[in-house]
């Protein structure tokens, strides 16, 4: 069995079947990155399922991402955005489960208290999330971890999967205390993070082994079973590569052991997102 993206992005430049949401330009939509333009990329790499994350401009209406999972339920599940404070939460939840959704995607800007994970309606979120077995996925920078680690010792029923380390090195340097905030969440079993992103963070280079110390640290903390490799494409792929990504947790972290590896690459992402 092959490897696994915890992480990608997918659209259609098919504006008329699926608008882009209010306030963005259909442009955003272009160019298009649809599973024809991603599969050969994951093929060349070995990558054979995917988690796709429902892209910002089509705002709530998840139409493309479930789409494209009706058409390869056997490659595809999905990362959702909900409106926290609709009505029927609880009924939306289990229509998406049921069609491929595993995930929901929180970001770190929603509330104007600047405390996201806090707010009332994202607790009932959090909550009916883990009433039906969809983890919660936040998108958010270092600032916000104690946040998120209140919010996830409130729910240890409810799983939350950090995407793309953090973000930690977004700036361009590794914040030693930013790291400690993010490995101070291994304490708490029901958190996952997402190793991915690489062209976004620290140096920005290929083949990335400046962001080693991060990972390593990362993996002391968690545990190779808590990790899952991503790339975060078409990003990714548009800027240095789809390989490049892969290469430098399957070949260049040699604190890994083949079963490490394993987990990292497949195991965890197939554990979360894959079970049923």
């Amino acid at each position: 069995m092959g490897y696994i993206d915890a992480h990608v992005h997918v659209w259609t430049d098919h504006c008329e079947r699926y608008p882009v949401a209010d306030g963005f330009p259909p442009e955003d939509a272009r160019p298009r990155f649809t599973p024809e333009e991603l599969l050969p990329l994951c093929e060349a790499s070995g990558v054979d399922r995917v988690v796709l994350i429902q892209m910002s401009f089509y705002g709530y209406d998840n139409s493309y991402m479930l789409d494209v999972i009706a058409e390869r339920p056997d490659v595809f599940r999905g990362v959702g955005i909900v409106d926290p404070g609709m009505p029927d939460l609880a009924e939306e939840l289990d229509r998406l489960r049921d069609a491929g959704v595993r995930g929901l995607r929180i970001y770190s800007l929603e509330s104007e208290l600047r405390s996201p994970l806090s707010a009332d309606r994202n607790r009932r979120l959090i909550r009916e999330a883990g009433r039906a077995g969809i983890a919660i996925c936040p998108l958010l920078d270092p600032d916000f971890l104690p946040a998120l680690h209140r919010a996830a010792e409130r729910a240890p029923d409810t799983t939350f999967v950090v995407d793309h380390l953090a973000r930690i090195g977004i700036s361009g340097s590794i914040d030693d205390t930013e790291v400690d905030y993010l490995c101070a969440l291994a304490k708490l079993p029901n958190v996952f993070v997402k190793v991915s992103a690489f062209y976004a963070l620290g140096a920005k280079e290929p083949p990335y082994l400046d962001l080693v110390p991060l990972v390593r640290r990362v993996c002391d903390a968690f545990g190779p079973e808590r990790l899952m490799w991503a790339t975060d494409s078409p990003f990714q792929a548009w800027s240095h590569g789809y390989a490049e990504s892969i290469a430098l947790v399957r070949d260049r972290l040699d604190f890994l052991s083949d079963s490490d590896r394993e987990w990292l690459l497949r195991r965890t992402t197939e554990r979360v997102f894959f079970g049923e």
